[in-house]
């Protein structure tokens, strides 16, 4: 089987080589048998799930990148990911699976510019990014991409969007504290036991 880049291409999943053979949970390894069953396609939120922060109230846009590689808003206060959110991503190209955004900011453009400016472009092949309910941002992520409802994993932390999603059938993980390898061990697990059933 080749690799490309150091990563295997989509849908090639052999249970003996990952490319992140170190995450684990507990006594459980992404080489579990559970585990070989990925989402089709995995949504973040952005506000409080990638940042640390409500980007239309708490950073002022524009933003922009200084020569060493830090974000500033237009106060000159830095701005950073939580810590783990690019090998999160990386490790999701990886494994083949695509990302989305969906987010209901009312701060489209701000938040647009940061995922720009983080160099977070590259990994997401749709962004939903406008206000309201979330169910809408999922109905269009469903009908751009043709992923059924059932192979999508979401990651957000308020329960509001978690409730609402998971009535599509979405397999939803609450974050708490902001996104990291750990939740995304945990929701790729709970979504592999899903597609097993009980």
């Amino acid at each position: 089987m080749s690799r490309q880049g150091g990563f295997l291409p989509a849908g090639a999943l052999p249970d003996t080589l990952w490319p992140w053979r170190k995450l684990r949970l507990g006594a459980r390894s992404v080489r579990d048998p559970v585990m070989a069953r990925l989402p089709k396609l995995s949504v973040f939120d952005l506000d409080y799930t990638l940042w640390p922060f409500w980007v239309d109230t708490h950073v002022d846009p524009p933003c922009h990148s200084s020569g060493d590689g830090t974000v500033r808003d237009s106060r000159g206060r830095t701005i950073r990911l939580y810590p783990d959110v690019p090998e999160i991503l990386e490790r999701l190209l990886g494994l083949g699976v695509p990302v989305a955004a969906a987010s209901r900011t009312g701060e489209i453009e701000g938040a647009n510019q940061l995922l720009e400016l983080f160099d977070l472009v590259r990994y997401f092949v749709h962004r939903e990014i406008y206000p309201g309910s979330k169910v809408t941002h999922f109905q269009r992520l469903q009908q751009k991409t043709g992923v059924p409802f059932s192979q999508m994993i979401f990651f957000d932390d308020e329960k509001r969007n978690i409730v609402d999603v998971s009535k599509l059938g979405v397999t939803c993980v609450h974050v708490q504290n902001g996104m990291n390898l750990q939740t995304l061990t945990q929701g790729l697990e709970t979504f592999a036991k899903a597609q097993v059933g009980p």
